[in-house]
């Protein structure tokens, strides 16, 4: 079994410096964990600085022509956060992101035999910071997805913003890049949300 991971730079986490190319962050956590009771290759596609209209471009060559039993995607945090640090630059609005979000998943093979949908994390540690406001619409799009396409949905939103109204780790190291804690409780959440749908 091939599953396959795609994403921003959370997603990727060092993966080029990684001679087995998982990265340092939770896809790798994950590995650790689930060949315990997978036999799987975990293949990690995460690409620092990407946004849904990247991941587009490299869809036919990065997934479709892998041919992956399992597909988990972790997409939506710069889409976002471009529009709070890089104003001047063409924005993805939540239309948009729902357009190609759908799009990419239209095309998805059939022997793609599940598909996982993780909400996008935060932008601050704070639960009302205007990243995490403006977040909240890519969030409902990802559970719409999910819905419609029958998906595994990860609450990586709502588990981020719980653990922080609990204040107990540090969970990144600049507000979206994750510390060790927020790479744990992203594999966690993701452990979480599959399993019992994996040993089926």
């Amino acid at each position: 079994m091939k599953w396959l991971f795609i994403g921003d730079s959370i997603t990727d986490s060092g993966r080029n410096q990684d001679p087995e190319g998982l990265g340092y962050g939770y896809v790798r956590m994950i590995k650790e964990e689930i060949i315990k009771e997978f036999h799987v290759e975990i293949i990690n596609k995460g690409v620092s600085g990407n946004r849904i209209k990247d991941l587009e471009s490299r869809w036919k060559r990065d997934v479709l022509a892998v041919e992956p039993d399992l597909i988990s995607i972790s997409i939506g945090i710069n889409d976002v956060w471009r529009q709070l640090d890089h104003s001047e630059m063409e924005q993805v609005l939540p239309s948009e992101f729902e357009e190609i979000y759908e799009r990419l998943l239209n095309k998805v093979n059939d022997s793609i035999v599940q598909i996982v949908l993780m909400e996008p994390t935060i932008i601050e540690e704070n639960i009302y910071s205007k990243g995490n406001q403006l977040l909240m619409p890519y969030v409902e799009i990802v559970r719409k997805l999910g819905t419609k396409f029958g998906a595994i949905v990860v609450p990586t939103h709502e588990t981020f913003l719980q653990a922080l109204g609990e204040k107990k780790d540090t969970l990144t190291t600049d507000g979206v890049h994750m510390t060790s804690e927020g790479n744990r409780l992203m594999a966690d959440t993701w452990q979480k949300s599959c399993k019992d749908n994996l040993l089926r």
